[in-house]
């Protein structure tokens, strides 16, 4: 994945923020995914929208706190764009949905950030 990321990445003609099913963004699909170095040159873009949101109004770091992707959570997270108290259309924000899934690390990583 790394090496395709990079080579399109190196593009002019290429959308970093461009949505796809459901509204998702290639960050957001990273981060469900867990995949560290995606996220990574994805987040080294200063054009990418950390807080860009799918149909059900999640963001990248909302649902990487749902997975339990800690290291994606970190990365997310020291960005100072991100919002951390996004909510979905239900309500809920990353902390609500980590701690429902017993995702303690991340709950505690969220805990620390929120403003």
């Amino acid at each position: 994945h790394e090496a395709v990321v990079k080579q399109l990445l190196a593009r002019d003609d290429v959308d970093v923020n461009s949505k796809g099913n459901y509204g998702r963004t290639a960050l957001w699909r990273a981060a469900d995914r867990g995949h560290e170095a995606v996220v990574k040159q994805l987040l080294a873009r200063d054009d990418v929208d950390v807080n860009s949101k799918g149909n059900y109004g999640r963001t990248a770091l909302w649902r990487a706190a749902e997975r339990g992707h800690e290291a994606v959570v970190k990365q997310l997270l020291a960005r100072d764009d991100v919002d951390v108290n996004s909510e979905d259309i239900y309500g809920q924000t990353a902390l609500e949905s980590a701690a429902e899934r017993g995702h303690d690390t991340v709950v505690k990583l969220l805990q620390r950030s929120i403003h």
